[in-house]
């Protein structure tokens, strides 16, 4: 077997999927090398930033499991790979501690007006200006997987009231007071003070966030972005800030990254901008290898996979986002 890498490894972590499968050629090919030694890979895992040339890939007829070390696919979910028997599993749930982490501090920026006090700081001014309350305001979360379940969980005790949509509208917390099919999304948008998106890029999600979505929030609401940036139309969110209608809004991700030097994202009123930080952590690549070496074990034993994606969906099915439940069972022994 031939175990291609393409995340961000240390020694450690080639020692345990070494470890995992003794037999196996483990090649730590970065970026730099992943085109190059793809064609001759049986499982790959990684996150591909690089042109690749899938045709070959898949015409080579090598490759047989792909494990992406991000929750979004888009990266190695190509036309050629859907209609492929290779198998793709993600890496829903073991970022979503931290993205949820860091939607929570940009929730609290903008809802706390910290760009006006930031710049205030600079001209060394110390005026009171007006704050908002994130407690008991309505929030709309898109997408309810990994990252939008953890960030359901921690807004609950802000006392706000969650509406969500789903792909698969199952298994709503006690906390949620809806979740709901994506087709009901405008339906709930006059009622949102912020909508956090939080749904995979698909043929169906990219540019969803358009004008016409934007002018049925509430005026003076707020949007956040840590999904994928194409889906927000770039020019429509800066018209709905230079009007007003949008308060605020911040993104982790943006439709191009980085913004070309005459994106108007730069000079946009009200909004926060970071430069796709939301899934760091200092255990990130810990847990996404002991992920990959659970399902390494898994694919050899011909056990069902953790996170295994319907790939013409582009994402799990409620029965396959297993990883949370794993992780569960591995932290209580």
């Amino acid at each position: 077997m031939r175990i291609v890498l393409c995340y961000p490894v240390q020694p450690r972590h080639l020692e345990q999927i070494q470890a995992t499968v003794p037999d196996a050629e483990v090649i730590d090919a970065g970026q730099a090398r992943v085109a190059e030694e793809l064609p001759r890979a049986d499982v790959l895992c990684g996150h591909v930033k690089v042109p690749v040339p899938w045709d070959e890939v898949v015409a080579a007829g090598r490759l047989r499991w792909i494990q992406s070390s991000a929750a979004g696919l888009d990266h190695c979910l190509v036309p050629q790979v859907v209609d492929s028997p290779i198998l793709v599993t993600s890496a829903s749930g073991v970022l979503a501690d931290q993205v949820a982490e860091h939607t929570m501090m940009l929730l609290g920026a903008l809802h706390r007006n910290m760009t006006t006090f930031f710049r205030a700081q600079q001209q060394r001014e110390f005026i009171r200006r007006p704050t908002r309350d994130l407690h008991h305001s309505t929030v709309g979360i898109v997408g309810f997987g990994g990252v939008g379940r953890r960030l359901a969980e921690l807004l609950a005790p802000y006392r706000v009231r969650i509406l969500a949509t789903d792909y698969f509208p199952v298994e709503r917390p006690d906390w949620v007071e809806q979740l709901l099919p994506p087709e009901r999304l405008e339906d709930i948008l006059p009622q949102l003070d912020t909508l956090v998106l939080c749904a995979p890029l698909t043929e169906q999600t990219r540019g969803m966030v358009n004008s016409r979505l934007l002018e049925r929030l509430r005026p003076g609401a707020f949007l956040v972005n840590v999904a994928r940036g194409p889906l927000v139309v770039e020019e429509d969110l800066v018209a709905a800030l230079e009007s007003g209608h949008l308060a605020g809004a911040a993104l982790d991700v943006t439709p191009e990254e980085p913004p070309r030097p005459e994106s108007p994202l730069w000079q946009a009123p009200n909004l926060i901008l970071t430069p796709h930080v939301a899934g760091q952590s200092a255990w990130r690549i810990d847990r996404m290898t002991d992920l990959f070496c659970e399902n390494l074990k898994r694919f050899l034993a011909g056990r069902p996979l953790i996170n295994l994606v319907d790939k013409r969906l582009g994402f799990p099915r409620p029965e396959h986002r297993t990883y949370e439940a794993w992780r569960r069972e591995q932290e209580s022994g």
